[in-house]
């Protein structure tokens, strides 16, 4: 149990950093700055509904935006640059 909270542990880091690099570099699929709103505004959603995705940013770029209607608003907005 212990060895499977470290791995968690780590996994979760491992995706907060993959996020913020993510979103940090802009790519034509994901054209935006990467703020610290926008972190924080879809760190939740990746991890709740693209989890399965980290670290591959193409997939969970993919993932957001399959997913739009479940992302909370203000990821949404990120997504779609609408503010």
């Amino acid at each position: 149990m212990v060895v499977e909270r470290a791995m968690h542990a780590q996994n979760l880091v491992a995706a907060l950093l993959f996020l913020t690099f993510a979103l940090t570099n802009a790519s034509s699929a994901f054209a935006h700055s990467g703020t610290k709103e926008e972190q924080d505004a879809c760190t939740p959603d990746v991890m709740r509904i693209c989890s399965a995705y980290v670290p591959d940013e193409a997939r969970i770029v993919a993932c957001l935006n399959r997913n739009l209607r479940k992302l909370s608003p203000e990821c949404r907005a990120v997504m779609t640059g609408k503010k």
